[in-house]
């Protein structure tokens, strides 16, 4: 992601937006990313942020509920920390694992 202001140019890597994915995903109770993905989804252009997620959640959690919750974290997260829009926070859950 680039961001080009009046007193330069800020670049943003695809592993620091993937940090601010898994951080966000990882702070959701019951839930985390799937492992084994080499790449988040996550696209940034001019402005605005889309992002797809595989997920895993705990056996037991109501499904649409950690969804949401990651939806939001996720969201707020890449808002903050990169002032962009956020489209889209996209989830599929893969799996369900034991506490």
């Amino acid at each position: 992601m680039l961001v080009q202001e009046a007193g330069g140019a800020v670049r943003v890597s695809e592993a620091a937006l993937s940090e601010i994915v898994r951080r966000a995903v990882a702070s959701v109770d019951g839930a985390q990313l799937r492992k084994g993905r080499r790449r988040l989804g996550v696209e940034l252009e001019d402005g605005r942020a889309r992002a797809e997620l595989q997920l895993v959640v705990v056996y037991g959690r109501v499904i649409p509920e950690v969804s949401a919750a990651v939806q939001e974290r996720v969201a707020d997260a890449l808002a903050q920390m990169c002032d962009v829009e956020v489209e889209a926070v996209d989830v599929t859950v893969e799996e369900l694992v034991p506490q």
